[in-house]
């Protein structure tokens, strides 16, 4: 019951707590907190792939592509460890690429996979319509089949916008590699980057 001649302390301290919950703009704090956090990390991964490529491993393009790639595996195996904690074991592979694309990504990115596609002989295309790491990449224009597979030893230095950006998805590669190890799943993961901002991660079931 409320006072009726005088302010309603149940209704203050509500109020209070709403505005504690809010940030400039309406936003809970929460909410900013998840914003900046994701900015965060795409800065770093950004950072990250700009050192390997152009201080580290500046001469050696193959090598900076497999350090990358091999940071991308240990985060998609740790993260998958921590997704599936508490779930049964998956009855097949396809169960397990769905996870990828829709609870995985989900946890990744705020959104699932946007399509999915299979030749049922154990190659899968992950196709992110909106990729958010290249989003963040300027280009000049959209450049052909661009294959993003860390076994590729010719890889030329990232001396154009195409192959520039395609360094930036060694780290996702290794991410569903990872993730899929992590599954009792082994495979190789490279990417199609010919319809940007559009990314197709085709993933290849080891025998």
């Amino acid at each position: 019951m409320g006072f009726p001649f005088g302010p309603d302390p149940v209704r203050e301290a509500s109020d209070r707590d709403r505005k504690e919950r809010e940030g400039e703009g309406g936003l809970e704090v929460s909410e900013m907190g998840r914003e900046v956090a994701e900015s965060c990390v795409d800065g770093v991964v950004m950072e990250m792939v700009s050192a390997y490529c152009n201080r580290f491993y500046s001469s050696q393009p193959e090598l900076a592509a497999r350090r990358i790639e091999a940071i991308g595996f240990q985060v998609g195996h740790q993260l998958s460890e921590r997704y599936t904690m508490e779930r049964p074991r998956f009855a097949d592979h396809l169960e397990a690429i769905k996870f990828i694309c829709k609870d995985f990504w989900s946890e990744l990115f705020k959104k699932q996979i946007d399509n999915l596609k299979t030749n049922h002989r154990g190659t899968f295309v992950l196709q992110d319509n909106q990729f958010r790491w290249l989003t963040r990449i300027s280009i000049d224009a959209s450049p052909d089949n661009v294959d993003a597979s860390p076994q590729d030893d010719s890889l030329p230095a990232p001396n154009n916008a195409a192959q520039f950006t395609s360094m930036h998805l060694y780290f996702p590669c290794g991410i569903i590699r990872g993730a899929l190890t992590n599954l009792g799943i082994p495979c190789a993961v490279s990417a199609d980057i010919s319809n940007l901002p559009a990314c197709s991660f085709v993933v290849r079931i080891k025998a």
